[in-house]
């Protein structure tokens, strides 16, 4: 079983004329991209995620403001501060996530698969349920 991680895209640009963070180099994903999406104008105090996904793979990058990011893995857990669109953070299958947003930052999201419900682990005992088996 994977654990989270950071990875540091490349920028083009200078601060006179602005940056451009690309993944273009497909080496730098450790997945092929089957979906994209975007998550902003999330409310103040509210904590997004609060799932796991059974098989899908996820790099979550801030593109604007900052996230906090509480990660749980069968065998840790860490928290993670996203707070430059340069910087992703790979997110493995049976990983729950707890996302906090800062006042006006938004995130996007590209997963190795496309979006199924059966995929998806909303409980939290049911997540411990799945880590443990896969321990075995």
């Amino acid at each position: 079983m994977q654990q989270p991680y950071l990875i540091q895209f490349d920028q083009i640009g200078s601060a006179v004329e602005g940056y451009i963070a690309t993944t273009q180099y497909a080496e730098k994903l450790p997945f092929q991209v089957k979906r994209v999406f975007w998550t902003y104008n999330i409310p103040a105090g509210v904590v997004r995620g609060n799932h796991a996904n059974k098989a899908t793979q996820e790099v979550l990058v801030a593109v604007q403001g900052a996230i906090r990011v509480e990660a749980e893995w069968g065998k840790g857990q860490q928290v993670f501060l996203l707070n430059s669109p340069a910087i992703g953070l790979y997110i493995p299958p049976l990983c729950w996530t707890r996302l906090s947003f800062q006042d006006g930052a938004m995130a996007v999201c590209l997963t190795s698969t496309d979006f199924s419900e059966e995929d998806y682990i909303r409980d939290y005992q049911e997540f411990q349920t799945h880590v443990t088996k896969a321990f075995k």
